[in-house]
């Protein structure tokens, strides 16, 4: 049995660290089993080990003044943003048993994106040579994560509603002239809410990963191992 936390509100980035180290130093030590995190960041800016900061497209000035906070992020990948209407996910997982090896764990990733995707009538698919799900339209999710002694942090972007302007201060993930797609932005009105989706990429995680997620709420209905660790 695994866990699955979803948070009610958006999570600043430096806390949503603060959550994956902590769980992730328990993961390492089997006080907890695998666990993966559902939720929006308020707004942020971070760079991965590969990020440059000539991919950056605004001063750090001007995103503090729109709100915007910048990090350097431990995760693989470049430059990406997060916000409220993109759903994130940090499966705080032990790979390594069962060959299930970093370029299988991609793969999954990916494929939790597709399936989503379809799931609300959506083509989606990979690129060769880089990492994340594509539409017709863009980019829809991104991925980067890291591996310490065989246990995961960081994952995948999922970008839900239309309003990530923060994009356009970056070039996301070092891809010049890549357009960034949303599910609202592909179905209008019709196009699910960020909670629905959270829910939707738990779901394939369970079925792409072959396992059982017991949900909580982080505001809410945490059980007493995980609010003592965290």
């Amino acid at each position: 049995m695994a866990c699955a936390i979803f948070f009610r509100d958006p999570v600043p980035y430096a806390e949503g660290l603060r959550i994956q180290e902590a769980l992730h130093e328990a993961r390492r030590n089997d006080r907890i089993p695998d666990t993966v995190l559902l939720l929006q960041h308020r707004p942020v800016i971070t760079l991965g080990r590969r990020g440059r900061t000539q991919h950056l497209l605004a001063r750090e000035s001007e995103l503090n003044r729109r709100g915007i906070d910048l990090f350097e992020a431990s995760r693989g990948g470049d430059v990406t943003y997060h916000g409220p209407g993109q759903v994130v996910m940090y499966p705080i997982i032990r790979l390594g048993r069962g060959g299930s090896d970093s370029h299988r764990y991609l793969n999954q990733l990916e494929e939790i994106a597709i399936r989503v995707c379809a799931g609300y009538g959506v083509e989606a698919w990979r690129r060769e040579g880089k990492s994340g799900a594509w539409t017709a339209q863009g980019k829809i999710a991104a991925i980067g994560f890291k591996l310490q002694r065989w246990v995961t942090l960081h994952g995948m972007s999922f970008n839900v509603e239309q309003e990530l302007a923060g994009f356009n201060l970056i070039v996301p993930c070092g891809l010049a002239g890549e357009p960034i797609a949303s599910l609202r932005g592909l179905l209008g009105a019709a196009g699910p809410s960020p909670d629905d989706v959270a829910r939707a990429m738990a779901r394939q995680f369970e079925a792409v990963r072959s396992v059982t997620l017991e949900a909580y709420t982080y505001e809410e209905s945490l059980p007493d191992t995980l609010r003592d660790i965290l």
